[in-house]
C-alpha cells in the first residue's frame, strides 16, 4: 500500500489574482434590494387626474420617458435632484397616487460574483481572462451554465468528495459550500491523510486542492469572487498528497473514506502512467457503491490509448470513471491535454480557469535583502527570458561565470510579515555548484527579525551541483508567523576549491489565511476534471432516483458535439450542463407487446 503512484497533480500554470476592495461576505438570503435606474421614477396617477404626464413632468423639470397603460408613466429626470428629492417633490403632486424608483432586477441564472464576467467557462461571450494566456476564444464555447442554472443551482443533496492537496475551509468563497462532517467525528469538513489527522488545510500552501474546489462549488450569488458550477454544495475535503503528489496509500484511504461516508461523486485532478491494481481496485468497490469517479486526463499532450503512454485513472476500464480531456477558448483540445479515443470520455474548459487560491502569493521582487559577502541581486537569462535572481557570487551569469570566495560565511535575508496566516512556505528554484560535502548553502528562519542564521534556527543545507537543471524548493515556514519573520540563505566555504555558487530564482511566499479572498489561474486537464464533477453534481441533485450509470449517460449523451474531440475521445462531446439536465434516462423493465 505504501507503492508511490506517480502522481502529478495536474495544474500548469498559475497567476493569482488580488481581492478585490470592498467586497464583503453577504448571504444570499440576506441580498440587498435591487439597484434602481439612477435618473428615473415610475409614477402612478391618481385616476381622476386631469393634467397630462407630460405636462406634470414638465412643471418639475423632468420629461416623460414613456407611458404605460393609463395611469403609470416612467419619468427621466432632468433636474438635477438626487432620486431621494424627486421621489418627495412627485409624492407632493396633487395629480400622482404613488411613486417609486424604477427597479433594475438581475435573471436569477445569472450570479452577482463580481468575478463571474471572466468565468469563460461558464458563459463564454469571447471575454480575456486577467492574468490569463492570450487566447483566441469563440462566444458560446461553454457549459451553457446559465440555461442549466435556469433549472437548478443547489447541489447540496449531493456530497462531491475533493481528493487533493486540501481545502482552505476559511476561503470566504467556499466556507459556506463545505461538507458538515460533525455528526461524524470530523467537524473540519474532512481529513488529512498526508499528516493523519482531521485538518485538510493545505498545510503546504498549495493551492490546487482549493482552486479545484471552487470550481465545483464556490458560493454562487454572493457578491464575492467567483462562482462555482454549483452555487449551493457540500464538498469534502480529503487532503492525500502536497505539490509532490500523492501516494497508492493514500488515495484508497481516501477513496475509501469518501465512499462510507456518503460521498456520490469522486473528484479526483491527478495521474501517473503506472498501472496500479490497489487503486482500481478502490474505483471497482466505488463502482459497486453506485459512486461516480470524475479523472483528468493528463497533461502530456499524449493519446493514453497507446500502449507506451498510458495514463491512469483514466485508463481504468470501470464504467463509473468519467475521463476529462481539457479543451480552450475556442473548444478547440488544449495543446497540453491528453486524448483517447477509448479512454478519454468528454471535454471540458481547462485553460485560464480562475478560481479560489487559499491565501496571498508573494511574488518576491529581490530588494530589500539584507547581503553580505558575495550575495548580489541581478537579471540573468534562464533560457526563458531574463529573470530577476539572487546570486553568490555576483559573476554568476556571467560567460564564463567566476566563483564564490574561499572562506565564505555570506548570508542574505528579508523580512516577511507573516502575522495572521494559517500555513506558509517559501518556494523558489535553486541552482547550485560547491564542493561537495565540504561547503554549503543553507536556508533558516527567524520568528523575531534579525539575521536568521544568528537568532533563528537552521532549517536546512545543500552541497554538491544541480546541474544544469534547477531544483524547485518548497520550505515550510511554520513557527515564523509573525510580524517580524526573516528568511534567508547562507554560502559557507573553506579555503580549498571554490565552484560556481548559487543562483535563488522565482522566490515568493505563499500563504494560508483565514477568510482569504484571493483567486488564481490555472491551466490543465486538473481543472476541467472539475467542470464535469459539478454538472454531476447538479445532475444528481436535479434527478435524485437517478444512478451513478445515469449520470453518467447523461453527462455524455447531454453533452455538445465538439468537432476537435471527434476520434479522439469516446464521445466527441464537451460536458453541457444544461443538455445533461435535459437528458432523460430511458426507462429500465418496460416492455412492449405487438399484436
Amino acid at each position: 500500500m505504501t507503492k508511490v503512484c506517480t502522481a502529478v497533480l495536474l495544474a500548469l500554470a498559475l497567476l493569482v489574482v488580488p481581492a478585490r476592495a470592498g467586497e464583503r461576505p453577504a448571504a444570499i438570503a440576506n441580498a440587498p434590494a435591487p439597484p434602481p435606474v439612477p435618473d428615473e421614477l415610475l409614477v402612478r396617477f391618481k385616476a381622476e387626474a386631469t393634467a397630462a404626464p407630460a405636462s406634470v413632468a414638465q412643471r418639475l423639470g423632468d420629461r416623460l420617458q414613456r407611458a404605460l397603460g393609463a395611469r403609470y408613466a416612467v419619468m427621466k429626470l432632468e433636474s438635477g435632484q438626487t432620486l431621494a428629492d424627486a421621489l418627495a417633490a412627485y409624492r407632493a403632486m396633487p395629480e400622482v397616487e404613488a411613486v417609486q424608483p424604477n427597479y433594475r432586477y438581475r435573471f436569477l441564472a445569472v450570479p452577482n460574483d463580481p468575478l463571474y464576467p471572466q468565468l469563460w467557462a461558464l458563459n463564454n461571450d469571447g471575454q480575456p481572462v486577467e492574468g490569463g494566456t492570450l487566447a483566441a476564444a469563440i462566444p458560446g464555447s461553454d457549459l451553457d451554465m446559465e440555461r442549466g442554472w435556469d433549472e437548478i443551482t443547489d447541489c447540496t443533496s449531493v456530497i462531491v468528495a475533493v481528493l487533493d492537496s486540501g481545502v482552505n475551509y476559511l476561503h470566504q468563497d467556499i466556507a459556506g459550500n463545505l461538507w458538515d462532517g460533525s455528526a461524524a467525528g470530523f467537524p473540519l469538513h474532512g481529513y488529512d491523510f498526508l499528516d493523519d489527522d482531521n485538518d485538510p488545510m493545505p498545510a503546504d500552501a498549495f493551492g490546487h486542492g482549493t482552486h479545484v474546489a471552487a470550481t465545483i462549488g464556490a458560493v454562487g450569488n454572493n457578491g464575492i469572487g467567483v462562482a462555482g458550477v454549483c452555487w449551493r454544495a457540500q464538498i469534502m475535503a480529503l487532503r492525500i498528497g502536497d505539490r509532490r503528489g500523492a501516494t497508492t496509500a493514500r488515495i484508497v484511504q481516501a477513496m475509501q473514506f469518501a465512499i462510507e461516508h456518503g460521498a456520490r461523486i469522486i473528484n479526483l485532478s491527478l495521474g501517473g502512467s503506472e498501472h496500479d491494481p490497489a487503486f482500481e481496485e478502490e474505483v471497482e468497490r466505488a463502482r459497486r457503491r453506485g459512486v461516480l469517479v470524475v479523472t483528468a486526463a493528463g497533461n502530456e499532450g499524449a493519446d493514453n490509448d497507446d500502449g507506451a503512454t498510458p495514463f491512469y485513472p483514466c485508463d481504468f476500464p470501470q464504467d463509473n470513471v468519467v475521463c476529462t480531456a481539457a479543451l480552450d477558448q475556442s473548444y478547440n483540445r488544449a495543446s497540453f491535454s491528453n486524448f483517447g479515443a477509448v479512454s478519454v470520455d468528454v471535454g471540458a474548459p481547462g485553460t485560464n480557469i480562475l478560481s479560489a487560491w487559499p491565501g496571498r502569493v508573494r511574488a518576491d521582487d529581490l530588494r530589500g535583502w539584507v547581503r553580505t559577502g558575495g550575495w548580489t541581486e541581478t537579471v540573468c537569462n534562464f533560457n526563458l527570458g531574463r529573470l530577476p535572481a539572487l546570486v553568490n557570487p555576483a559573476s554568476w551569469c556571467a560567460t564564463p561565470p567566476g566563483t564564490y570566495a574561499a572562506g565564505a560565511n555570506d548570508v542574505a535575508y528579508k523580512a516577511f510579515d507573516l502575522a495572521g496566516v494559517r500555513h506558509a512556505r517559501a518556494a523558489f528554484f535553486r541552482f547550485l555548484a560547491t564542493e561537495p560535502d565540504v561547503d554549503f548553502l543553507g536556508y533558516a528562519l527567524s520568528p523575531v527579525g534579525g539575521n536568521p542564521f544568528a537568532v533563528g534556527s537552521l532549517i536546512a543545507l545543500h552541497s554538491g551541483s544541480t546541474g544544469t537543471r534547477p531544483i524547485e524548493e518548497s520550505i515550510d515556514l511554520h513557527g515564523c508567523f509573525t510580524s517580524t519573520c526573516t528568511f534567508g540563505f547562507r554560502l559557507q566555504s573553506n579555503g580549498a576549491v571554490a565552484d560556481r555558487g548559487v543562483a535563488i530564482v522565482g522566490l515568493r511566499i505563499d500563504t494560508v489565511e483565514p477568510n482569504a479572498n484571493a483567486y488564481a489561474v490555472l491551466q490543465g486537464t486538473s481543472m476541467a476534471a472539475p467542470h464535469v464533477a459539478g454538472v454531476a453534481a447538479l445532475v444528481w441533485a436535479y434527478n435524485p432516483r437517478y444512478t451513478s450509470a445515469d449520470v453518467r449517460a447523461a453527462l455524455i449523451e447531454g453533452g455538445e458535439p465538439v468537432g476537435a474531440l471527434a476520434g479522439i475521445t469516446a464521445s466527441g462531446r464537451a460536458v453541457n450542463a444544461f443538455g445533461a439536465l435535459q437528458y432523460i434516462a430511458p426507462p429500465a423493465g418496460v416492455a412492449a407487446a405487438v399484436r
